[in-house]
């Protein structure tokens, strides 16, 4: 069997998938993209289409090490997620060609269904407690939110004030029945980190996402020592390189690599295999698709630690479509109450792109970005 071509398709909300084909007509889907910045990660996937076109898909892990080392230039954003995305495609070929799911490929279950969450809020959290509420009312009783909206690097007590009363909110409306981890989303510096974690504890959130930004990963142990609420981060860390600096200064409790953006399944399978080692919990960051949902799945259920994974089901992000619009067998993807997801029983990453609709989809692509926020004072403020 040999790749024959790759194609990429833009679709709303703000995905894009990769589509390679083989001469055995076995064709592999990925989704490698960088939120915001689809069309650079497209180009940087069609230049390293070059080294795979002719070439055996069934190779993953040669392939996977000439995308990375054939460049004396590596790592990073963009690179990496095109890397994921190819990654993600050849291991669906492979499951495909072969008949089994990739989670049989990795050495079969750990555990027959995986515990996801929802994201509730939107970018400046409002109305907490009414969308937790109808979304328990579809069986869901974990949740995630951000903390604050745009944060000075010391700001205000009216700042932590307004954060701990939406929080309070959600503990007083729903008491011990429901979960919840409340991201700081790097919005927020080590100065007000350390407060907001403080004052935090009383309300027991499961973990707080990106205490700081990952270029300040040295606070995580110092801000670990400080609270007894789990440490959360990785959605923008890339590599296992990059992954062993966090874990052997340790502070974190919970990884959370994006197989969009972390090499895809190749590279976090080894990435949850350090955390394990490290006792540390992996959370899949997934904020996007049906693709890179279909492989996180894979990765949790041959990661003994994955503990929970993020899904964009209704997301605020989701403007145009949602997160199985573009998938056949959505049956596949059901969550029971709880909100679990039961091992994907097809051969492959699991998921049957509707190909024609994608299409559509793709003669007319929004160019999503990210909101550019300021401070008061017009400084630019962390999204």
């Amino acid at each position: 069997m040999k790749i024959t071509r790759l194609t990429t398709y833009h679709a709303a909300p703000r995905w894009l998938f990769l589509k390679v084909e083989t001469d055995e007509g076995v064709t592999g889907w990925g989704e490698p993209v960088v939120e915001g910045r689809a069309r650079t990660v497209e180009a940087a996937v069609h230049e390293l289409g070059d080294y795979l076109v002719g070439q055996d898909p069934a190779r993953i892990n040669d392939l996977w090490q000439v995308l990375y080392r054939g460049g004396f230039y590596r790592g990073g954003a963009v690179f990496m997620s095109a890397i994921a995305g190819i990654d993600q495609a050849l291991w669906d070929i492979k499951g495909k060609a072969l008949g089994v799911p990739v989670y049989q490929l990795l050495g079969g279950l750990v555990r027959d269904r995986m515990k996801t969450y929802r994201w509730v809020g939107g970018d400046r959290p409002d109305d907490l407690v009414e969308q937790i509420d109808g979304y328990r009312g579809l069986g869901f009783d974990t949740f995630k939110f951000n903390a604050t909206a745009e944060l000075r690097l010391v700001d205000s007590p009216r700042a932590v004030d307004a954060a701990l009363a939406r929080v309070a909110a959600v503990r007083d409306a729903f008491g011990d029945t429901v979960d919840f981890g409340v991201d700081f989303h790097g919005r927020v510096g080590a100065p007000m980190a350390r407060v907001l974690l403080r004052e935090l504890e009383p309300y027991k959130p499961l973990f707080v996402e990106e205490p700081v930004l990952p270029e300040q990963a040295e606070h995580y142990p110092r801000l670990a020592a400080a609270t007894a609420i789990p440490l959360a981060a990785g959605e923008r860390m890339y590599s296992r390189f990059e992954f062993k600096q966090v874990l052997q200064a340790g502070g974190l409790a919970i990884l959370q690599p994006d197989l969009s953006h972390a090499g895809g399944i190749s590279e976090c399978v080894k990435i949850a295999a350090m955390a394990e080692a490290h006792d540390v919990a992996l959370a899949p960051h997934c904020p996007l698709g049906p693709v890179a949902l279909a492989a996180c799945l894979q990765v949790d259920f041959v990661a003994h630690n994955a503990m929970l994974q993020e899904q964009s089901i209704g997301i605020h992000y989701n403007q145009g479509a949602d997160l199985l619009d573009y998938v056949l067998n959505r049956e596949d993807f059901a969550c029971d109450e709880g909100g679990h997801i039961r091992a994907l029983p097809r051969p492959g990453l699991g998921v049957e792109i509707d190909e024609e609709r994608l299409r559509r989809a793709h003669a007319n692509p929004p160019d999503w970005r990210n909101p550019l926020w300021r401070h008061a004072d017009g400084s630019v403020a962390e999204w």
